[in-house]
């Protein structure tokens, strides 16, 4: 089995300087993302880590194509006449909004994932 080299973000910025890194996820969609790094401060005792702290935009859909497929998606779900409306407003589930982010959700997502880590983290 091969080595598989783990960092954490931590790692990545201490090792470059840089506040602003760009990742690929899904390499067959291509979903490119960036992460900006905000001002780095010691930890607050008590506070969980790591924490969202904004969200802008709701994430597409898996499998949906990637960018020019979400496009699509997008003109279809935004449009009731659309030919492909319904079709993929019963794939989806339901009504999408990309304005309107699953704040909730994401918090959390992220929460369980700062709770899980905890006892690894030497920066407690």
């Amino acid at each position: 089995m091969p080595h598989v080299a783990k960092s954490t973000l931590w790692d990545v910025v201490e090792d470059t300087g840089r506040k602003k890194i760009n990742y690929i996820y899904d390499f067959g969609d291509s979903w490119q993302h960036t992460i900006k790094i905000g001002k780095i401060t010691d930890p607050v005792p008590g506070e969980l880590y790591p924490r969202l702290i904004e969200v802008t935009g709701k994430c597409p859909p898996e499998d949906v194509g990637g960018f020019p497929g979400y496009c699509e998606f997008l003109d279809a779900m935004a449009d009731p006449k659309h030919p492909d409306h319904e079709h993929l407003k019963q794939w989806y589930g339901e009504n999408f909004d990309p304005n309107l982010p699953e704040t909730d959700e994401l918090k959390l997502e992220v929460l369980k994932l700062a709770k899980r880590w905890k006892s690894r983290n030497p920066r407690k």
